[in-house]
This record gives structure tokens, C-alpha cells and sequence, in this order.
């Protein structure tokens, strides 16, 4: 859970600010997104499954344009 802190004399902004980055750091919104809506088990493994390939290809074509 994100908890920030106000100072006394600190602006809001900055407040804000920091609030963001931490829930950012924590990852809170994108782990809202993957429970938004349920995803059968096989669902997930396909999806992590084209990520991977997608992250080969990826770098074998990175690797391509450095020769």
C-alpha cells in the first residue's frame, strides 16, 4: 500500500509527486489491470508465452543491426 507522508510546509504538488513515482515503483497499477478482468490459466501462459517470442525477435533483430 502507498503511503505518503505531507511534511509540514511541503506543497501539494510535491506531495503528489512522490505518491506517484511510489505506486509506479510498487507496480499498484499495473497489477489492477491484470486483475481487472479474469484470465483463464491458459490464457496467461499464451500470453506469456507470445511476450517471449516477442522479446526474441526483438533482440536477435537488435543483434542483426550491430553486424
Amino acid at each position: 500500500m502507498a503511503v505518503v507522508i505531507v511534511h509540514d510546509g511541503e506543497p501539494p504538488e510535491k506531495a503528489l509527486k512522490r505518491f506517484k513515482r511510489l505506486v509506479e515503483q510498487e507496480q499498484i497499477l499495473t497489477e489492477v489491470k491484470r486483475r481487472e478482468y479474469y484470465e483463464k490459466p491458459s490464457e496467461r501462459k499464451k500470453k506469456r508465452e507470445r511476450a517471449r517470442r516477442k522479446r526474441i525477435l526483438k533482440a536477435l533483430k537488435k543483434q542483426q543491426q550491430l553486424m
